[in-house]
């Protein structure tokens, strides 16, 4: 009983007396005691305290038959989101009409202020959707874009906004300008020199993808970024990889445009996303749904989608919150370490391995992408799947074939090493 006794007060004094209780609970206010935990050591010590993450993966519902790996496509959202969701679906269904436009949509303007404090920019350059697409879909389309006009991107970008630039290409007469790259890339002159080579008196607007959703790229979008203005041109950033996954500010990229989704790297619920560009160029971009006064210069303009989950879009607070508690220093580190924990095993001694994403921290975050020589991406998916309960996503594009494997902050190391495992023994048989 003595030994019982001094290993609980033992735990409380590292956790802070009621931190496992709250973290069942998740209440907004409680939540913030994670933050309170390991007040003293540096963000590079805090990356490898699994006592200390172990606290932030109990937030998490995630299933224990299956260890997820592919987070980039959409992550779990933690408890307390979850509930949120709930909570506000419940309320809404009293009364919908009433409760959804007349109660919750209240929350809107608060939470438009808050994503713009964590952002750094003003709650009148932020627009509330539901994702990178349509956030990035509104400011492709909405471009006041002449027939022979030009754009700068890689073939690397995703696909729905190659897809929109390609309608506009094919209905306007507009030209697509390729930044040809080799990734990984560790040279950031040269990525630079790429993307000004394909810039031309003619070329209005450069899209830059700040990370590459394929195998995990940084892209050096500020230095990108100055070249272009430099020559009159507009800045689109596809942040849906980097937001509240990288330490910035939406300002620091230097870009005109922005896009990204919530539901990735904030935890927020499914389909939700943000949407900023500078309050002097919004007049001038038409919404993706219309309404009556498309040059207007308010960002809510962008908003007019109807009827829509109100539920989804109030949670995102909850989200935020929970990304406030764990802090973004604290939770890059973790997930950049996470990635080389597996990356730099597997690299070292697993014959056949080949590594498709850079280890350096300038170019990389949570994100890599390998291939096995011989296999094709599909088939080391199917494998680590079917024999390994991993899942992964299978990404054959352009030059890349293999898989993208990505963590998450509720990711533990025993889920890294049942992925090594299963890595060896796709490799070795």
């Amino acid at each position: 009983m003595k030994s019982r006794r001094h290993f609980i007060q033992k735990l409380s004094a590292f956790t802070g007396a009621s931190l496992l209780p709250s973290l069942k609970a998740l209440s907004a206010d409680n939540l913030l005691t994670i933050s309170q935990l390991s007040p003293n050591k540096t963000v590079e010590e805090l990356a490898t305290d699994e006592d200390y993450w172990y606290q932030i993966q109990q937030a998490y519902t995630v299933s224990p038959q299956i260890i997820n790996l592919n987070n980039g496509g959409v992550s779990p959202a933690p408890l307390v989101v979850q509930n949120a969701v709930e909570r506000y679906g419940k309320f809404a269904n009293e009364a919908p009409s009433y409760f959804m436009w007349r109660i919750l949509d209240q929350g809107r303007e608060p939470l438009r202020e808050n994503l713009a404090k964590y952002a750094g920019v003003s709650p009148e350059e932020i627009a509330i959707n539901r994702n990178a697409t349509e956030a990035l879909d509104t400011i492709i389309l909405g471009l006041p874009l002449q027939k022979g006009d030009e754009i700068v991107m890689t073939r690397y970008d995703y696909p729905n906004m190659l897809h929109a630039y390609r309608q506009r290409e094919l209905r306007e007469g507009l030209k697509i300008n390729y930044v040809e790259l080799d990734l990984p890339a560790e040279d950031n002159d040269l990525i630079v020199k790429k993307f000004v080579e394909q810039m031309t008196p003619k070329t209005k607007v450069v899209h830059i993808t700040h990370i590459i959703n394929w195998n995990g790229q940084i892209l050096p979008a500020k230095r990108i970024a100055d070249e272009a203005h430099k020559r009159g041109i507009e800045v689109v950033i596809d942040g849906a990889h980097s937001f509240a996954h990288l330490e910035y500010k939406i300002p620091d990229l230097g870009g005109d445009y922005y896009g990204t989704s919530l539901h990735k790297w904030l935890s927020a619920p499914i389909g939700s996303g943000m949407l900023w560009m500078k309050k002097e160029k919004i007049s001038k971009v038409f919404p993706l749904i219309p309404n009556d006064k498309p040059n207007s210069d308010n960002i809510r303009k962008f908003e007019n989608l109807g009827t829509r989950p109100f539920m989804i879009e109030q949670a995102i607070g909850q989200a935020l919150n929970f990304q406030l508690a764990i802090g973004n220093a604290r939770k890059e580190a973790r997930l950049r370490y996470l990635k080389n924990y597996w990356a730099k095993e597997a690299q070292s001694h697993i014959p056949k391995f080949k590594l498709n994403t850079s280890l350096k921290q300038e170019f990389s975050g949570a994100l890599a992408h390998f291939g096995i020589e011989g296999l094709e991406g599909g088939k080391i998916e199917g494998e680590l799947l079917g024999k390994f309960k991993i899942h992964t996503s299978p990404v054959k594009w352009e030059k890349l074939d293999g898989v993208r494997v990505t963590p998450h902050v509720y990711t533990t190391l025993n889920d890294l090493d049942r992925l090594l495992e299963g890595i060896k023994h796709i490799a070795k048989t």
